[in-house]
């Protein structure tokens, strides 16, 4: 699957397309948190004909162009992927975001209704509380983080996102993929920025809107997601009115963990 870069606000974005450009509405896929556009892979694959697929890399993951001195921010994310849309064409889509991508989403959905048809949330950062004692541990430390080699910083990640699997093999190969970006000391630094602009804050402001989102949405669980509890996203639906699905056997990455439960609930969305 052919991918191509598209130049957005002075930065390149990379995405790549599936499926068709048939009477279906468009659908685009927002990673979260040191991941990327791998992350869907399965889950693209798995999709209902009749609908042009988008997936994309935010800046300063993947493929897409380090940040530099642009804001990562969500709203900043979301501003990119608006003018990602404006140069396929696209007027409207059903967005689904995993993770900080479902951030992503959110802003979206709250700060250009007239672009977001449908939208999906999977196991989605939202409200407060959500970030894990050790990113809010390593937030407090970063001039001391910063000062850690890169090939000791990488593998102190991979343990880290390797919990968000329900399987160890997955792990492995998907962790590889997505650290490309950061083995050298410029990605160190990308890695590091990412990490600093981790803001509760931000999900806050938006949660107090939720209620606000008109359009149909569905919220996703992984079973045993240990960084976004369940309770998170029951909140999230409630808060919503969103339908509510938990998918067995997975963790934080259930788009890898559980691919087959993600596409039935989208073609449900689509449907709806």
């Amino acid at each position: 699957m052919r991918g191509e870069f598209i130049d957005v606000g002075g930065a390149r974005l990379y995405y790549y397309a599936a499926g068709t450009r048939g009477a279906g509405e468009p659908v685009v896929f927002l990673h979260g948190f040191l991941t990327s556009g791998h992350l869907w892979g399965d889950v693209v694959a798995q999709m209902a004909p009749g609908h042009r697929l988008v997936v994309t890399d935010l800046l300063g993951y993947g493929r897409s162009d380090p940040p530099g001195t642009r804001s990562l921010s969500l709203r900043a994310h979301a501003e990119r992927v608006v003018g990602l849309l404006d140069a396929l064409g696209i007027d409207v889509a059903c967005i689904v975001g995993h993770g900080l991508g479902g951030g992503v989403a959110q802003s979206l959905a709250l700060d250009w209704p007239s672009r977001v048809s449908r939208l999906a949330l999977v196991n989605s950062v939202a409200f407060s509380g959500w970030r894990p004692r050790d990113v809010r541990l390593a937030q407090r430390l970063l001039p001391l983080v910063r000062q850690i080699p890169t090939h000791w910083l990488l593998p102190i990640v991979r343990a880290e996102l390797e919990r968000g699997y329900y399987e160890p093999a997955r792990a492995t190969h998907s962790i590889s993929r997505y650290q490309r970006p950061f083995v050298s000391d410029e990605g160190r630094n990308t890695l590091l920025r990412h990490l600093a602009a981790l803001d509760e804050r931000e999900t806050a402001a938006l949660g107090s809107r939720l209620a606000g989102i008109q359009v149909p949405t569905s919220v996703i669980w992984g079973e045993h997601d240990g960084f976004l509890g369940l309770s998170l996203g029951a909140r999230l639906a409630a808060t919503i009115g969103a339908t509510f699905d938990i998918a067995p056997d997975s963790r934080h990455f259930t788009p890898e963990d559980a691919p087959r439960v993600i596409a039935d609930v989208l073609d449900a969305l689509l449907k709806r």
